[in-house]
């Protein structure tokens, strides 16, 4: 019979003990979503601090030959009934500083076990070898790379102290800061009030994107003035660590040591000062805890909780609803469930991973499929049961499974959704689908993304009587939304004398009186397909601009079809809005007649344009900016490159641009079509179009940006006359079927809807996503952890709508 010390002993090769560089994990499986509070516990390699449930932890052994593991088993204690709960500080739950939820307690106890046999030996024990007993200290003391990475999230926006503090200069004119009535002096807004800490002028913060918040007279002060950093009024107090100081250099919330001294340059005594108004983390601190999800369910009536296969919940990592609901929808589908459910289980994805199962896709998308189908994970919550201070099951929610595995691995590459920002619940869904076909790149066949891809053909007809094709790919049908095709006008019109006549009395029209327009979905898919003019085409047949009428079809129909409503636009001046419209979205639609029909018999395609031409529609670099980079040193062709990427938006953002780009291996190649970005990636054009901006424009700042969302963003902004129009030129009338189009699904027209994601606020950056999806026949609203049978699913309220193809 083999001595467990001895066994121990005889591995002690394959132990280590963690560096601080190490992740080590101890909090969650990396192959499915088992804890230390499952029933089987939790199993840490001591070789490679990866941890696994007891179903996986045999599949480790057997593929790495790892048989030391640390034990971790969670079980419910009993506490004090009259436990004191901690107010928040940090917004987040469950961690140090976070929201305390009273939750249930549990007792941690520790065991080294060997495999293959399961030896077990106690922990903590002075018999164990010292390498294994510093191993295991080492492992209970680290913070778990799941929590690290969670803690590390919500603490990424921590004030810092501000470079502009220490030596700020304050100029003495006359200024002194009253305790209260304070308003702009600008446009006398007595609210959103930030005093400038070197001239102690107050203004008015910026405009939100809803158009909400102050005038900008804050920052546009910074802007003439460069005096840095400013303090919201009504958020000083005698604890002036919590007061909101901003420097706008920054571009950030900062720490200001001295900032008793430069309020008291103003004469504030900021001891007898009451806060007034909330700082931003205050705000979002308060909006998540009075939270209620009373508030966004649908219309207050009561919901069913449902539990079992395909009714898990997702937790809220925190404003991380944009995936949950894009997830629960896509998971959905027959492509999704068949990849990484029914015909992948977690062993054979487990066994194709790399030696790190945290950082693949595959993986963790397989992870993700087995938790939200199972149903093992879909069980009644555990809550405290305060009479006999005991646990008991609770019959109206789940504990659900937090995607944060899944989370890191898709946001990897991109440094938004790795924040714990609230995001665009589109653009996710097109850079999910993007990352899982780039891994699919050497087994098309098996890539379930091409389930949604489609092929649209755009026709252009110039006054030469010549025509030219352009075609495309895509993953989404963008629809405009047409309010003057509102089916209730009559109404409309009464609402507005209603509210004309209230607003004439200083009354307001009360929530249920409010009318909103209501547009069938049939009259947006009649506007995506309609004809419409364009003008300043430039045609090769006539050598010149002129008048085009553009007409856009599908050249294939997807087996699911997502519908993009662009509720998000911009009116006069770049100002952005939310339509507040309903679309009537009816169970089944046909769009067979939105079948693209190619070249026609008859038909004269436009001929392909010369180089010039084509040189002609290029960005051209402002030669100012040119001219002071080659002053400095740099090569010409660089710097023309440097101010045409950065959209010539100035000396400082070209000059960082070139020093990032050095070694770039096509910094050397001379400026022509190709080396712009001429083919427009068809994603992020999606994602511009959903900010609001229209089409036309958002390819031309794409254009002229490299591609960068962000920069196209800003020259959008920054040339408000701009017009695509020229760039539609007759040079791609490619009509011939490519490789990509014949790897493309099809079938017929008819569709069936099956998943709703809703948005509730004022911009796709704020406010909470929904899901709602048909499963088993019935509406099921997925909120978050939050699953039930829907009372009255809010079709109208759409903002992506699925569809699946009707067969036969």
């Amino acid at each position: 019979m083999v001595i467990p010390m001895d066994l121990l002993r005889s591995n002690l090769s394959r132990v280590r003990i963690p560096e601080p560089t190490n992740r080590i994990f101890k909090q969650e499986c990396c192959i499915s979503f088992d804890t230390p509070k499952s029933e089987g516990g939790l199993f840490v390699d001591l070789n490679t601090f990866l941890a696994y449930g007891k179903d996986c932890v045999g599949w480790n052994y057997e593929k790495t030959g790892d048989p030391v593991y640390l034990h971790i088993k969670k079980t419910r204690k009993v506490v004090p009934e009259d436990r004191p709960s901690k107010k928040p500080t940090l917004l987040a739950i469950g961690i140090e500083g976070g929201f305390d939820n009273n939750e249930i307690e549990y007792e941690e106890t520790y065991s080294i076990v060997i495999l293959p046999d399961y030896v077990t030996l106690p922990f903590p024990s002075v018999e164990l070898p010292e390498k294994v007993r510093l191993a295991v200290d080492s492992i209970l003391m680290a913070e778990g790379a799941e929590r690290k990475e969670q803690v590390a999230a919500w603490t990424a926006d921590t004030k810092q102290v501000s470079a502009y503090a220490m030596n700020l200069q304050q100029i003495d004119n006359g200024v002194i800061i009253p305790p209260s009535g304070w308003k702009c002096v600008k446009c006398e807004k007595r609210d959103n009030l930030w005093l400038n800490l070197t001239d102690g002028m107050t203004l008015c913060g910026r405009k939100n994107w809803d158009g909400t918040g102050g005038n900008n007279h804050a920052i546009e002060h910074y802007k003439e003035t460069g005096y840095p950093l400013a303090v919201k009024l009504g958020t000083i107090t005698a604890d002036l660590e919590v007061a909101d100081v901003f420097s706008y250099p920054e571009d950030d919330a900062v720490l200001d040591p001295l900032l008793a001294q430069h309020l008291a340059f103003f004469g504030i005594d900021f001891s007898s000062l009451k806060k007034t108004e909330m700082t931003t983390a205050e705000r979002e601190l308060d909006q998540n805890t009075n939270f209620d999800w009373n508030r966004i369910q649908e219309s207050g009536q009561g919901v069913e909780p449902l539990f079992g296969p395909g009714y898990t919940g997702l937790v809220n990592l925190g404003n991380s609803c944009y995936l949950a609901a894009t997830m629960q929808v896509v998971f959905s589908t027959r492509s999704f469930c068949s990849r990484y459910y029914t015909n992948q289980n977690l062993k054979l994805a487990f066994g194709t991973a790399p030696a790190d199962p945290t950082v693949d896709l595959n993986m963790q998308l397989t992870k993700l499929a087995h938790g939200l189908l199972s149903g093992k994970y879909s069980v009644p919550a555990l809550k405290k049961d305060d009479t006999a201070n005991a646990a008991t099951t609770t019959e109206t929610k789940q504990e659900g499974i937090p995607p944060r595995m899944f989370k890191s691995v898709i946001a990897a590459s991109h440094p938004e959704f790795s924040s714990m920002r609230q995001q665009d619940a589109l653009e996710f869904f097109l850079h999910f689908v993007d990352q899982v076909e780039r891994v699919h790149a050497g087994k098309p066949e098996l890539d379930p993304t091409k389930s949604f891809k489609f092929g649209i053909e755009d026709r252009f007809s110039c006054s030469s009587g010549k025509v030219a094709y352009n075609r495309r790919l895509d993953y989404i049908l963008s629809l405009n939304i047409p309010l003057h095709e509102a089916t209730n006008k009559e109404e409309l019109a009464a609402f507005n004398k209603l509210k004309a006549q209230r607003t004439s009395e200083g009354k307001d029209v009360s929530g249920d009186e409010i009318v909103r327009p209501r547009v069938p979905l049939e009259a947006c898919l009649a506007t995506f397909s309609a004809p419409e003019e364009i003008h300043d085409f430039y045609s090769s047949a006539l050598k010149a601009k002129t008048t085009a009428i553009k007409s856009t079809g599908l050249t294939s129909f997807p087996d699911y079809l997502v519908l993009h409503m662009r509720k998000f636009v911009m009116e006069a001046g770049w100002v952005p809005k939310k339509l507040d419209v309903y679309i009537d979205v009816p169970d089944i639609i046909d769009i067979s007649h939105m079948r693209s029909k190619g070249l026609q018999p008859g038909e004269e395609l436009l001929p392909e344009g010369g180089a010039d031409e084509v040189e002609s529609n290029m960005p051209v670099a402002n030669e100012n900016i040119v001219a002071q980079l080659v002053s400095m040193g740099f090569n010409q062709l660089h710097c023309q490159k440097a101010a045409i990427n950065t959209s010539n938006s100035g000396l400082e953002e070209a000059m960082n641009w070139l020093l990032s780009h050095m070694d770039d291996p096509d910094i050397d190649v001379p400026l022509s079509h190709g080396t712009q970005c001429a083919t427009v990636d068809q994603s992020k054009l999606d994602t511009l179009i959903s900010f609001g901006f229209p089409e036309d424009i958002a390819r031309k700042g794409l254009k002229a940006s490299g591609g960068d969302i962000e920069k196209a963003t800003d020259w959008i902004f920054n040339n408000p006359d701009a017009s695509a129009a020229s760039d539609m030129d007759a040079t791609t009338s490619n009509t011939a079927h490519t490789p990509a189009d014949a790897s493309l699904t099809d079938g017929g027209g008819k569709y069936r809807l099956f998943g709703i994601v809703s948005h509730m606020g004022t911009s796709t950056q704020c406010g909470h996503y929904v899901a709602h999806i048909v499963k088993d026949g019935r509406w099921v609203i997925f909120n978050d952890d939050k699953v039930g049978a829907s009372v009255n699913p809010p079709k109208e309220m759409g903002y992506l709508y699925f569809f699946e193809r009707i067969n036969g």
